[in-house]
């Protein structure tokens, strides 16, 4: 057995080793011995020149291909001779060159490490691999420089080297994310060679930063009255943690009231603070909203802030106007500078937007005091008159400064309580009645009528008669009069007489019902009319009931002679009273007449023989009533040559001087009595 030794990666013709020599045969034999190289494998790596008996590299021999890994690496050849058949074997040792760099499996690889990793926490990375053997094989690794991480290669016993990256100080994400560094594979060639891998080092976020707002608070300042969805602020917090760590979530703390709540929202991604409710500057001028930013780590990590908002005042509020004090009655009689009410005003806007100033119409009289800043006291200005006035609506007008104003109006209904100032009024100074006699008892002769604008109990009037002064004494009206003490109806107790009495003279007086009670009084003037209720009398001639009066006159008389006179009375007045004579029946119509209005009866001719010497006279004596009254007289004349004619005339004329100044004088007092009423 030969054996030779020759590097790998010799180029073909290369000199391996010279088997004539080292056989010690002569080159010529093994020519003529037709020699042969018959190889092991299926590679023709040698072949010998019979010529010189030199085996010579014919092909690449690449050793970590034939051999891999093993240490030591050999080509077997068979050489064959012929004459005599002889086999030699060749053992062709390949040396290792350094023909291979180490050569990791890729140029870059990535590892994903928690941030929160423990030190000396071990990173194996997948070795480097050399086909080279011996010294010329991976020897050793690099580790570029870095503040975090050391390497150690473990060796295995088959002479492996694994390298891994050691933690040797904590790692940061939100320091230094990612972390590059150079392995760098080395072999023990000469010159060394060597290859490299680049580490990608990726700290994985842990979540140990709590989110940070951009400042410690916030502030805003919104016009109350904000329409809904006004943005307020809008908020941003950082978070240097990524992903789910880093996901910021904006919050109203539950710090804050419900309230509170209710007038602001906030947007749980961009952190926008909008009005959800109604910002009313007099309910609050400044909100606090406590926000927090959590991140959506587990577990979760947040942060605070305080969004001051404050409110501008605009002039929403109309004043209002609160009664402290009020009647709603009042006195009549009260005097000037009476308080009838303490209003008390308040304007829930400021500045200037919540200054009241209060006035009432100057048509009223009422007036306002300004007791201090809100308070006013509604005063009377002048003397008042329930019957003028009885009731009044104030209006109270409030309004503030703002710009516009608002204003408010309030109604005080005052009504005036009566107080007994007025007396009676009579709707006539004086009544004036006609009454005809024989009225009926009872009957209404007139009805007075006052009135009392006072109310209630102080204008219940009650009436009554009194005696009026100058009256006849005698005539006392209460005997012959009533009166309704409700209806100032005055009737009659008797029946008047208008022969007694033709005229009544009294005062009804009139009482309300105050305290004290006011008084009032009328003259009422009873003219009593002449009924036609009396028949003439007759006064002369006289003669007894159902008698005649005899006249005694003389044959020779010579006419128109006065016979007689009738002389009649009628108790009634004015056309009762106005009476006429008429002579109805008679011997001699034609003989005698009577005056139609002084009853003188005459003889209208001459006696004749032929005449009869006694004649009866039936005289009716009728009044002007309606209907007439009349008395009837029976005169009977005798004729006589002695009669007693003078007797007869001068009676006549003592009746007629005795009787017709009386009569004139009564009908001139009727006649006056009638004209005047």
């Amino acid at each position: 057995q030969i054996r030779y030794s020759i590097p790998e990666e010799l180029t073909r013709g290369a000199f391996v080793g010279n088997i004539a020599k080292d056989l010690g045969t002569d080159v010529a034999k093994l020519a003529a011995a037709n020699l042969q190289v018959l190889s092991d494998s299926d590679s023709q790596y040698f072949s010998v020149n019979v010529n010189t008996g030199v085996i010579m590299v014919s092909e690449r021999i690449d050793r970590e291909q034939l051999c891999g890994q093993n240490p030591r690496c050999f080509l077997h050849l068979k050489l064959a001779i012929e004459n005599p058949v002889e086999f030699y074997r060749i053992e062709v040792e390949i040396l290792d060159i350094n023909d291979n760099p180490p050569e990791f499996p890729s140029d870059e690889v990535s590892l994903r490490i928690y941030e929160l990793a423990s030190l000396g926490a071990r990173f194996p990375i997948q070795p480097a691999q050399d086909p080279d053997v011996g010294t010329n094989t991976l020897q050793t690794y690099h580790l570029s420089a870095n503040d975090n991480f050391n390497l150690n290669v473990k060796a295995h016993t088959d002479g492996g080297k694994f390298p891994e990256l050691v933690l040797e100080r904590a790692l940061d994400r939100e320091f230094r994310a990612f972390h590059y560094l150079v392995l760098t594979a080395e072999d023990g060639g000469s010159p060394p060679q060597s290859s490299k891998i680049r580490i990608t080092i990726q700290v994985l976020d842990a979540n140990d930063n709590h989110p940070v707002f951009d400042r410690p608070s916030y502030g805003a300042r919104l016009v109350e009255n904000s329409p809904l969805g006004t943005l307020v602020v809008k908020l941003n917090a950082t978070d240097v943690d990524e992903g789910p760590n880093g996901d910021i979530r904006y919050s109203l703390s539950s710090h804050n009231s419900a309230a509170l709540r209710q007038i602001f929202a906030i947007d749980e991604q961009t952190g926008e603070i909008r009005v959800q409710g109604n910002l009313d500057f007099e309910e609050a001028t400044v909100y606090e909203i406590e926000v927090e930013a959590k991140d959506m780590g587990s577990p979760t990590m947040e942060e605070h802030c305080s969004v001051v908002v404050e409110i501008t005042d605009v002039n929403d509020n109309a004043p209002e106007v609160i009664l402290t004090s009020f009647s709603s009655t009042l006195s009549e009689d009260a005097l000037p500078g009476t308080v009838v009410a303490v209003i008390h005003v308040r304007d829930r806007d400021s500045g200037e937007q919540g200054k009241v100033l209060c006035h009432v119409s100057p048509d009223l009289p009422f007036q306002l005091r300004k007791d201090y800043e809100h308070q006013y006291s509604l005063l009377t200005s002048t003397r008042l008159d329930r019957e003028h006035v009885a009731y009044y609506n104030v209006t109270v007008s409030a309004s503030d400064l703002g710009n516009p104003p608002l204003s408010r109006h309030t109604i005080l209904p005052i009504t005036l309580i009566d107080v007994n100032d007025n007396a009676p009024q009579f709707e006539q100074a004086s009544y004036e009645v006609l009454v005809a006699e024989n009225n009926p008892v009872g009957s209404v002769l007139v009805t007075v009528s006052a009135a009392d604008p006072d109310s209630e109990q102080n204008s219940r009037l009650s009436y009554s008669i009194l005696r009026a002064g100058g009256t006849d004494p005698g005539l006392d009206p209460t005997r012959y009069l009533s009166i309704h003490p409700t209806n100032g109806q005055v009737t009659a107790k008797f029946p008047f007489d208008y022969e007694q009495t033709t005229y009544l003279q009294f005062h009804v007086e009139v009482s309300d019902g105050g305290s004290p009670a006011l008084r009032n009084r009328t003259l009422v003037h009873v003219f009593v009319v002449d009924q036609n209720d009396n028949a003439p009398r007759v006064h002369f001639p006289r003669a007894g009931e159902d008698s005649a009066t005899q006249l005694r006159i003389s044959p020779s008389i010579v006419p128109p002679a006065l016979i007689t006179k009738v002389v009649a009375i009628d108790a009634d007045s004015g056309r009762n009273a106005w009476l006429s004579y008429h002579l109805v029946e008679a011997t001699d119509l034609g003989l005698f007449s009577v005056a139609l209005r002084s009853g003188e009866v005459r003889i209208m001719r001459a006696l004749q023989e032929t005449d009869a010497s006694e004649h009866e006279l039936l005289v009716v004596v009728r009044d002007a009533g309606e209907p007439p009254l009349s008395t009837a007289v029976t005169l009977v004349v005798l004729v006589e040559e002695k009669g007693p004619e003078a007797l007869q005339g001068s009676e006549a004329q003592a009746a007629d001087g005795g009787g017709l100044p009386s009569i004139t004088l009564y009908l001139i007092v009727s006649l006056v009595l009638i004209s005047t009423v």
